[in-house]
């Protein structure tokens, strides 16, 4: 761990991450400097400096920012100095993290082509630890209408219904969805529940006049696109 000095206020005023923010802007912080910042203090012996690189290398599988967004609330409760209200704050940086990135990328997103619709949920999926569902809403110009999650746990007949999937469609006078989601080992490859829930519905969005688009597995920086596969061939 980087030797920091023990308390902020033994640094001299101009290297202080706060002092540095208000004079330089917060493009000039580093990662640790910047969470020090939202810290605020440290613990006893460990000044908020120590303290926010011990959070940026928490996480034992990607470490820096994008480690915190992998951390869940027990996880920062365990760390000393680090209690409820702090933790909540780290959490809550995360999410913020996330909606940012989805919005920028919307801004710029062709719902009607599979590489933007994962760039769009691939930041937000990514790290979930269970399988998430989500319908995307469009219409007759793939423009997006709205979203829903559907379901959260394992992919399969039981915890995916088409008829939730198409009450939330119809609420948004939708023409066609894209059904999306992950796979939490990374691998974007469908199992065979994918493939089977995504026929039911297909089938049932033919009967209510709303066309199943695509299905979008997201996996670790990849995707699996159903249409791009030629798995979404209408029945004539």
């Amino acid at each position: 761990m980087t030797n920091y000095m023990k308390t902020m206020k033994a640094m001299p005023q101009e290297e202080r991450p706060y002092e540095r923010c208000i004079r330089q802007g917060p493009q000039h912080l580093s990662d640790t400097e910047l969470l020090a910042v939202l810290l605020r203090t440290g613990r006893q012996n460990c000044s908020a400096l120590e303290l926010a690189d011990e959070i940026l290398h928490l996480c034992p599988f990607e470490s820096g920012v994008t480690g915190l967004l992998h951390l869940n609330l027990q996880q920062l409760r365990e760390v000393r100095g680090i209690g409820d209200v702090k933790a909540v704050q780290i959490l809550c940086l995360g999410e913020l993290s996330r909606r940012i990135s989805k919005r920028e990328v919307r801004r710029r997103i062709c719902f009607s082509a599979p590489s933007g619709v994962a760039e769009y949920y691939v930041e937000s999926l990514r790290y979930e630890e269970q399988e998430v569902v989500c319908a995307v809403m469009l219409d007759t110009k793939n423009h997006l209408l709205g979203e829903a999650e559907i379901s959260r746990g394992t992919v399969n007949q039981s915890l995916i219904s088409p008829r939730e999937l198409f009450l939330s469609a119809l609420s948004f006078h939708a023409v066609s969805v894209i059904l999306v989601h992950n796979h939490p080992s990374g691998d974007p490859s469908p199992s065979g529940d994918d493939q089977d829930v995504t026929e039911r519905i297909r089938c049932a969005g033919e009967l209510l006049g709303i066309r199943l688009v695509d299905h979008i597995i997201i996996g670790d920086g990849e995707y699996f696109s159903f249409m791009e596969h030629g798995l979404l061939a209408e029945h004539k």
